[in-house]
């Protein structure tokens, strides 16, 4: 068995975005030219699943005001893994970055985590046969 890559998950989990996996009020305006746009939340709980690590949220500001929340994850020795920070556009502004601990029960957005992660545990399998 060939051990997977950061590499390999990053692959897997930006294959398996889609408007389906996306915070459902911003469904509508989830497009292919911009895959990451509202997939933080659910990218950050399956790369916490697979890397374990913390849950790190930020704020989204544009003109100083804030407009949405924005998750990442921070391994050890302080190791930050963002993969999708290129959601946002110039007049948007992630700032701080406080670590929030993992629900021991996912409530907001499980069906979309859920379908990530069993589209992401998919092609990992598949990767770590090949």
């Amino acid at each position: 068995m060939t051990p997977l890559l950061l590499a390999d998950i990053e692959k897997a989990l930006r294959s398996s975005w889609g408007a389906d996996t996306c915070t459902p009020e911003c469904r509508s305006q989830w497009t292919p030219a911009n895959p990451a746009r509202d997939q933080c939340g659910v990218t950050a709980l399956v790369l916490n699943d697979l890397l374990g690590g913390e849950l790190v949220r930020g704020e989204v500001r544009v003109d100083g005001v804030r407009t949405d929340f924005h998750w990442w994850n921070r391994l050890g020795e302080g190791v930050e893994i963002d993969l999708t920070r290129e959601q946002f556009g110039p007049e948007e502004i992630v700032t701080g970055g406080t670590v929030i601990p993992r629900p021991p029960e996912i409530k907001r957005l499980r069906e979309e985590y859920e379908l990530l992660r069993a589209r992401v545990l998919e092609k990992l399998v598949g990767s770590a046969a090949a």
